[in-house]
C-alpha cells in the first residue's frame, strides 16, 4: 500500500483512539456527543465522503439527538424546520452572489488561452535572472491564479506548459514541482479570493475590509518564494541552469531588423535616425511612428504617474472659513450675537423658565452696518449674489496657491529620472519585442484584476458588482483573443455552476452542522476548556494557528473554513483579537491546505499532466521547502500585523 495511504489511515486510526479513551461513555452529556460528531465527520471526510453532504446528514442526525433529549414529541419538526432555516439563510446571502461571478470570470480567462503567451513573455522578460524559469513560473502563477483563484486550473495548466520546459532546461524536479503548486496555491489567498468571501459570509467579516487586508501578506508571500528560488538558483547552479541562448531567440520584424543593423541596435537612437526618410532606409516615417509610440509608452507612463504626484503633493490645503461663526454656548446675549453676526441665545431668565422660548419678534437682527434689514420676525437668510458678481472660489489656504513640493518628491523625480535613462540606454529592439508581448498578455490581464480590486478596495463597488464587471472583463479578454464562442461559453457556465453548486452546498451544510454542534453545547465545551488553560492572547493565537496547520494535512480549506471557524471566531472576543487580523492568518495559513500531504490537491493535480517518471513523492518533496516559506510568512504578519493592517485602516477607518 502506498505511504499516503498508510499515513491517511493512520490519522484516521489516531483520531478515533483518541475519541474513544477520552470520550466518558458511562457519563455522556450532549456537549460530548458534540465533540464525537466533530471526530466523526473529519473521518468520514478523510475516508473520501462527499464534505457538503457528510456535514449536513452528521448535522441532522446529532441536531435530533439534541431535540430528542429535549421533547422526543416535537424532535423531527424541530429538525426540519433547522434544515429549512439554515438552508434559507444561505440563500438569502447576498455575500454569496459574487462567487459565481468571480469563478465565470476564471473561467473564461482560463479559456482564453492567455497563460501560454504570458508565460513566454516573462520567460523572456526574466532570462537574466538566476532559475529564470521557475521564477517566471511564479509570477505566471500569481498573475493567473488571481486572475482565475481556481487552484485545479492553474496549476494543471502551468504543469503542461511550465514543467516540460524546465524539464528540457535541466531544472530539478523537485524544484520545478514546488515552483507549480506553490505558485498555483496562490490564488486562494490574493484577492479576488474566494475563500476570502466564504471566511467573511462564515465570521460575519467585511469582505472588502478582507480583499483590502490580504493584498500585501499575498504579495509578501509570492515575494518569499521567488527569492528562495532566486537564492537556491544562485548557490546551486545545477538545479536551475540558466536559459539557453536558443530558447532567448526572438525573430525581429524586418523593419526592426533594419534599424538595428544599419542605424542602432538601441530603440531610441535606431527609431531617430530612421527618420531620415524612405529613401535612406525605405522604411515609411509611419511605421517608426508607430514603433517609436509603443517604445514611449513606459515614459508616458511615468510622467503621468510623476505629474499625479506632484498634483496630489502640493494640493492646497482647504481650510473652512468661520468668520462670524460663534462656538455653541459661548454667546453672551443678543446684543453679542448680532455683533458678531450670528444667532443669539435665549436670556438667562427664559431658560430659567424651563425650556426653549418662542423669539421675539425684535429678537434676530442685522448687524447695523446700514445695510437694508430684514422684516421684523422673518429668518435670516443668506443674500443673494449679483448676477455679475464672480463666483467665490472655494476656501483654501491663505494665499489660495499650492503648497510647496516636498523634498521626498524631488527625490522621487531624480530616481524616475535615472531609472528611465538607464531603461532607454538598454532598451534594445529585442527587449521592445519583448515589451510588445508583455502588453499583448500581462497588461490586459493586470488592468482587468487592478479594475476589479481598486473598485472593491476604493469602496466604489461593492464585492458583488465588482464581480460582475470582472465576468464582462473575461468577455472581453476571450472575445479579444478571438476565443468566444459557444463552446467556451457552455463549459464556463457549466463548470461555475458545478463549482457554485458545491460551495452553496457547503454552507448549507456547513450551517447545519454549525447549529447543531451549538445546540448540544459542544461550542460552549470548547470554550470552557479553552478558557480554563488561562492562554495568553499570543499562546491562543500560536494555539489556533498550529490547529488549523495541523487540519490542513487530512483536510482542504473548505472544510476548515465552514467546520472550525465557526469554532474559534467566539472566542477571538475574549482574547481581543481583531477578527479582520485572525482571518489574514488563516488565509495565509490555510495555504498549506493544497501543499500537505495526504490530501495535497496541487499534487495530484500536477500528477495528472506530469511525465510518467516524475512520482508523487518527488512532488511532495518539492513542496515541502515552500511550506516552510508559509510558516516563515506567517510568523512575519504576526510580528508585523500593518502588513495586512495597514491598507484596511488608512482606506476604511
Amino acid at each position: 500500500m502506498k505511504r499516503e495511504l498508510w499515513f491517511g489511515l493512520s490519522l484516521m486510526v489516531a483520531i478515533l483512539t483518541v475519541t474513544a479513551i477520552f470520550m466518558p461513555w458511562s457519563n455522556m452529556s450532549n456537549g460530548h456527543l458534540g465533540l464525537l460528531m466533530l471526530s466523526l465527520v473529519v473521518v468520514a471526510i478523510m475516508l473520501g465522503f462527499p464534505t457538503a453532504f457528510t456535514l449536513m446528514g452528521m448535522g441532522v442526525l446529532f441536531a435530533w439527538l439534541a431535540y430528542r433529549s429535549g421533547n422526543p414529541d416535537i424532535a423531527v419538526r424541530q429538525t426540519l424546520d433547522l434544515m429549512v432555516q439554515r438552508a434559507y439563510s444561505v440563500m438569502t446571502n447576498d455575500v454569496l452572489i459574487s462567487i459565481p461571478l468571480f469563478v465565470f470570470m476564471g473561467y473564461l480567462v482560463e479559456r482564453a488561452n492567455l497563460i501560454s503567451k504570458l508565460f513566454r513573455s516573462l520567460e523572456l522578460a526574466l532570462a537574466r535572472l538566476p532559475g529564470a524559469l521557475a521564477v517566471a513560473t511564479l509570477v505566471t502563477c500569481a498573475i493567473f491564479a488571481t486572475a482565475t483563484g481556481i487552484v485545479g486550473a492553474v496549476v494543471t495548466l502551468m504543469g503542461l506548459l511550465a514543467f516540460p520546459a524546465m524539464l528540457r532546461s535541466g531544472y530539478d524536479i523537485r524544484l520545478s514541482a514546488g515552483a507549480i503548486t506553490a505558485g498555483g496555491c496562490l490564488g486562494i489567498l490574493i484577492p479576488p479570493s474566494v475563500m476570502l468571501i466564504v471566511y467573511g459570509a462564515t465570521a460575519g467579516v467585511s469582505v472588502v475590509q478582507l480583499y483590502a487586508g490580504a493584498f500585501f501578506p499575498g504579495i509578501m508571500l509570492a515575494g518569499l518564494y521567488i527569492v528562495y528560488v532566486i537564492v537556491l538558483a544562485k548557490l546551486k547552479p545545477h538545479l536551475a541552469p540558466p536559459l539557453p541562448m536558443e530558447e532567448r531567440h526572438i525573430d525581429l520584424p524586418p523593419t526592426a531588423a533594419i534599424l538595428r543593423d544599419k542605424v542602432s541596435h538601441r530603440v531610441l537612437p535606431g527609431l531617430i535616425g530612421g527618420l531620415k526618410g524612405r529613401r535612406n532606409l525605405g522604411i515609411p516615417a509611419g511605421e517608426i511612428v508607430r514603433q517609436g509610440t509603443v517604445a514611449l509608452l513606459p515614459a508616458i507612463a511615468l510622467a503621468l504617474f510623476l505629474g499625479l504626484t506632484w498634483h496630489l503633493a502640493t494640493k492646497p490645503v482647504p481650510i473652512d472659513e468661520t468668520t462670524g461663526l460663534v462656538e455653541m454656548g459661548q454667546g453672551g446675549g443678543a446684543t453679542e450675537s448680532a455683533d458678531a453676526g450670528g444667532l443669539a441665545e435665549p436670556p438667562a431668565d427664559e431658560e430659567s423658565a424651563g425650556g426653549v422660548q418662542e423669539p421675539k419678534s425684535n429678537g434676530v437682527q442685522e448687524p447695523p452696518a446700514g445695510d437694508v434689514k430684514e422684516p421684523p420676525g422673518a429668518a435670516k437668510a443668506a443674500p443673494p449674489a449679483a448676477a455679475d458678481a464672480p463666483a467665490q472660489p472655494p476656501a483654501t489656504d491663505a494665499d489660495g496657491e499650492r503648497r510647496p513640493t516636498p523634498t521626498w518628491y524631488w527625490i522621487i523625480l531624480g530616481v524616475s529620472a535615472v531609472t528611465a535613462v538607464g531603461f532607454y540606454a538598454i532598451f534594445t529592439f529585442v527587449r521592445l519585442e519583448v515589451f510588445k508581448m508583455l502588453l499583448a498578455s500581462f497588461f490586459p490581464l493586470a488592468i482587468m484584476i487592478l479594475a476589479v480590486l481598486g473598485s472593491i478596495v476604493f469602496g466604489l463597488a461593492t464585492p458583488t458588482e465588482a464581480a460582475a464587471v470582472g465576468a464582462l472583463g473575461g468577455f472581453v479578454l476571450a472575445a479579444a483573443y478571438r476565443q468566444l464562442n459557444f463552446t467556451v461559453v457552455k463549459e464556463s457556465v457549466f463548470l461555475t455552476a458545478k463549482t457554485s453548486a458545491m460551495v452553496c452546498w457547503l454552507f448549507v451544510g456547513s450551517s447545519i452542522f454549525s447549529a447543531a454542534f451549538a445546540l448540544l453545547g459542544g461550542q460552549e465545551l470548547v470554550e470552557k476548556w479553552v478558557l480554563s488553560m488561562e492562554l495568553t492572547p499570543l499562546q491562543f493565537m500560536l494555539l489556533s494557528q498550529f490547529i488549523i496547520f495541523i487540519l490542513g494535512w487530512p483536510l482542504e480549506w473548505t472544510e476548515i473554513i465552514v467546520i472550525f471557524m465557526p469554532i474559534f471566531i467566539p472566542l477571538l472576543a475574549h482574547f481581543h483579537i481583531d477578527p479582520l487580523f485572525f482571518g489574514l492568518l488563516v488565509a495565509l495559513n490555510l495555504q498549506t491546505a493544497f501543499l500537505s500531504p495526504p490530501v495535497a490537491m496541487a499534487a495530484f493535480y500536477l500528477k495528472g499532466v506530469s511525465p510518467p517518471h516524475v512520482t508523487l513523492n518527488q512532488i511532495f518533496a518539492g513542496m515541502l521547502p515552500f511550506m516552510g516559506i508559509q510558516v516563515i510568512a506567517l510568523a512575519l504578519l504576526y510580528i508585523f500585523p500593518q502588513i495586512g493592517l495597514w491598507l484596511p485602516e488608512v482606506l476604511y477607518k
